[in-house]
């Protein structure tokens, strides 16, 4: 397929097609502790769409290809999938994720992912491949970083998991 200039179909042809922006959500609440790793995720997936493009009707599918994550610090990280709760890795809270973060100061931060998409169109033989990506820069969310001091404490997590800071 062609664009109305005669030229092969471009990203940014399709780009009309393209998914909403991805909120990332700091675990846990928007909230981190300095020097304690705070999780990041940003829930997309493949998204598809039909319309009509240059008169035609077309299907465009956008597949996330990585994660920008920027954490507002001047810090930022990229990885091939949005993360995923501390839940569904069976972690406990402040442990280290591949899509985790620690700020070193207390303060507010703001933080955002930049979804990075590869796309696919369908005009009624199969899909075929767009060259190049999209990048969709998601929401600010404001991450409240606080410092937390530690005190002795008579039993471990292990031996009374619902104490307090287990």
């Amino acid at each position: 397929m062609t664009n109305e200039e005669g030229k092969p179909l471009t990203i940014t042809d399709v780009a009309q097609f393209a998914p909403a922006p991805v909120a990332t959500v700091g675990e846990p609440g928007n909230v981190g502790v300095a020097g304690m790793p705070t999780n990041f995720v940003a829930a997309a997936s493949v998204h598809t769409k039909a319309g009509t493009l240059f008169g035609r009707p077309i299907s465009a599918r956008f597949t996330p290809a990585r994660f920008s994550f920027a954490f507002g610090d001047g810090t930022s990280a990229t990885s091939n999938t949005g993360g995923r709760s501390w839940a569904s890795l069976g972690q406990a809270q402040f442990t280290p994720t591949p899509t985790s973060h620690s700020y070193r100061d207390r303060g507010t931060y703001s933080a955002h992912v930049t979804v990075h998409y590869t796309a696919e169109v369908d005009i009624g033989g199969g899909w075929f491949p767009v060259p190049g990506e999209l990048a969709i820069d998601g929401p600010v969310q404001q991450i409240r970083v606080y410092e937390a001091e530690t005190a002795l404490v008579a039993r471990t997590c292990v031996e009374q998991p619902g104490a307090p800071g287990c």
